[in-house]
C-alpha cells in the first residue's frame, strides 16, 4: 500500500458527524434483533455480541477528533465492510455447531479482550484509520490491535451459535476486512516515531504467532 496523499488525509467535519450518526443507526438495527432473540430464547451469545458492539457506539461518540485520517477509497471500503458486517449478523433457529456454554465462553473471552483494549485506548478509539494518539500499554503490549482480536472471537462465537451460511460468510468477510483495516491504520501511524519504536517491540498485528 502506498502512503496516503495530503488530499486523502483531510478530515471534514460533516463526514465525521455522518459517521457517528451512521454507527448509531446500524447499532439500533442490531439491538432489535439480538434483544428479541434473547427474550425468546435466553441464549447469551448474541447478547454478548450486543455488549461488544455497544462499546463501538459509545466510544465513537466520545472519541477525540484525529489529527491525521486516511480518507483513501481503500481505507473507506475496508472500514465500511468491517463496520457493517457485524450489524448484519442475524440469529437463527436450530442448534449451533458448539454447545451454548462453549459459544458463551468464546464470546465472553472476546468481550473481555475488547473491553480491556477499549478502556486502554479511551478517547483515542476511532472508526476510520487515523492517528488519535499512540497507545502502547495494557493488551497493546501483546498485539498491535487487541480490539480486533476480541472482535474476531466474538464473531466466531456468534457464527458457531448461529451457523447459517449468511452468518459464516459475513464473519469471514468482516474479519478479513478487519485484518486489512489494521494494515491501513498502521500505514497512518507509521508516520509517528513513537509508533515506529512500538512496532519494533510488538511484532504481531492481531493474533500472536499467526498475523
Amino acid at each position: 500500500m502506498t502512503m496516503p496523499t495530503r488530499s486523502m488525509l483531510r478530515r471534514p467535519l460533516g463526514a465525521d458527524l455522518f459517521a457517528r450518526a451512521a454507527v448509531g443507526g446500524l447499532f439500533a438495527l442490531l439491538s432489535i434483533n439480538l434483544l428479541t432473540d434473547f427474550i425468546q430464547t435466553q441464549r447469551m451469545t448474541g447478547l454478548l455480541l450486543l455488549v461488544s458492539e455497544s462499546l463501538v457506539v459509545v466510544l465513537t461518540i466520545l472519541r477525540r477528533r484525529a489529527s491525521i485520517v486516511d480518507r483513501s477509497p481503500g481505507a473507506a471500503v475496508v472500514t465500511a465492510a468491517s463496520l457493517v458486517g457485524p450489524v448484519l449478523l442475524r440469529t437463527a433457529q436450530g442448534p449451533g455447531l458448539l454447545p451454548d456454554v462453549a459459544t458463551v465462553v468464546i464470546s465472553a473471552v472476546g468481550l473481555i479482550v475488547v473491553i480491556a483494549g477499549k478502556i486502554t485506548l479511551g478517547r483515542s478509539f476511532g472508526i476510520v484509520p487515523a492517528n488519535r494518539g499512540v497507545v502502547i500499554a495494557g493488551p497493546y503490549g501483546i498485539v498491535r490491535h487487541p480490539i480486533y482480536a476480541g472482535y474476531v472471537l466474538t464473531h466466531v462465537g456468534f457464527a458457531c451459535a448461529y451457523p447459517t451460511g449468511w452468518n459464516v460468510a459475513l464473519v469471514v468477510l468482516t474479519d478479513a476486512a478487519l485484518m486489512i483495516r489494521a494494515l491501513y491504520e498502521e500505514r497512518v501511524l507509521a508516520r509517528d516515531r513513537v509508533y515506529q519504536t512500538y512496532c519494533r517491540r510488538v511484532a504481531w498485528h492481531v493474533v500472536p504467532g499467526v498475523f
